[in-house]
């Protein structure tokens, strides 16, 4: 076994970071001498997370189109050029044995030099529907590693492999204690427990469905963990009490989880492939500003196998009393949500990964 060197990159997004550096992780894990070097673009929070987790990064000078022409349009073919070369000059230098690209803007020319030397390249597409920089990259991929099924209808058939998305280990085996958990966050041991998560940043609407729904929550009986964002915790942390604890973010996931008894939470895919370990019952309020409008796309693939309840921005006003109230009266719905959304959990994925990419070294 040679001293092995891998690159990676993903980015412009936590659902790309995370699983990079969770694949990392894995093969560091199984080769302590190999090398790793990650690409991420420039101005994106995979240049301040990346050496956070441990490892070097280079920026690229990349981003998407936008929409509409703007200046930044403009610069684009300057961009992907710029980038292409930069791409080259570190794949040149660091000459890796395999690239692994998780999606977002700066894996696309790092894959796509990396592909052109002769270097084999994995994907990892975390969401039900592709992202376009792997749609553009899949010809040039030996394997992609997917997370829901149906996925040849972006990809190349013979190439998918379906291992699951990268999980945060603490979080494969919940083996923490409910009192310890009710205890740390302040909780009423007799009291229901709503989870309310809304990703890092927060979630707009999320916090002003709760800020509306307190006293109906009250009225329930329920008492709430409400991870509201670092972006919005000037704005909510005012409710803060005894049967109601605002939080910026939730540092212990593990605690947060054991103590829920319902989780209302966004449907990113590294939230959704979290909650199916979890196996809790789940109402998804997916976020209709992403790309492809894939957050809808990923809940919707769990309420087909009647695994979580899904409800959209813009039905909440008339939809969400309802639904809560009908979900929290009946045990039983909650019980077969739990153990369904149970049985979509692929706590493996990152070792599966992980197998894929070693398959290629040899």
């Amino acid at each position: 076994m040679g001293n092995y060197r891998f690159i990676l990159s993903g980015g412009g997004t936590g659902g790309h970071i995370y699983p990079a550096v969770a694949i990392a992780n894995e093969l560091k894990r199984r080769h302590p001498d190999a090398k790793f070097l990650f690409v991420g673009a420039k101005d994106k929070m995979e240049m301040e997370k990346v050496p956070q987790a441990g490892y070097e990064i280079k920026g690229l000078w990349i981003s998407g189109l936008q929409r509409k022409l703007t200046l930044k349009n403009l610069m684009f073919p300057f961009k992907v050029i710029s980038s292409l070369l930069g791409a080259r000059k570190i794949v040149k230098q660091f000459k890796p044995q395999v690239a692994i690209g998780t999606g977002g803007f700066a894996s696309g020319p790092l894959l796509k030099v990396a592909a052109g030397a002769g270097i084999p390249c994995v994907l990892q597409e975390q969401n039900s529907f592709a992202g376009i920089t792997n749609k553009l990259l899949a010809g040039k991929a030996e394997k992609i590693c997917v997370a829901y099924d149906g996925m040849e209808k972006f990809f190349p058939k013979e190439k998918i492999v379906k291992t699951g998305n990268p999980i945060r280990m603490d979080l494969v085996d919940l083996k923490a204690d409910k009192k310890e958990a009710i205890a740390f966050f302040g909780l009423d041991a007799n009291k229901k427990t709503l989870l309310v998560l809304g990703g890092s940043l927060g979630a707009r609407r999320i916090n002003q469905l709760v800020e509306k729904e307190l006293d109906f929550f009250n009225k329930q009986g329920l008492q709430l963990v409400w991870q509201c964002g670092k972006l919005y915790h000037e704005d909510y942390k005012k409710y803060d009490s005894d049967s109601v604890k605002v939080l910026p973010f939730v540092n212990r996931m593990d605690l947060a989880y054991t103590v829920a008894d319902v989780i209302i939470s966004r449907a990113g895919a590294g939230s959704v492939s979290e909650l199916c370990l979890v196996g809790k019952p789940v109402i998804f309020i997916p976020s209709p500003n992403v790309a492809e409008d894939h957050q809808t796309k990923n809940a919707s693939a769990l309420v087909a196998e009647n695994a979580a309840i899904m409800m959209k921005e813009s039905e909440l006003e008339e939809n969400f009393e309802s639904g809560f109230t009908e979900l929290l009266a009946s045990e039983e719905a909650q019980k077969n949500l739990g153990q369904n959304i149970k049985k979509l959990a692929m706590p493996k994925a990152t070792e599966h990964i992980v197998d894929e990419i070693e398959k290629l070294l040899r």
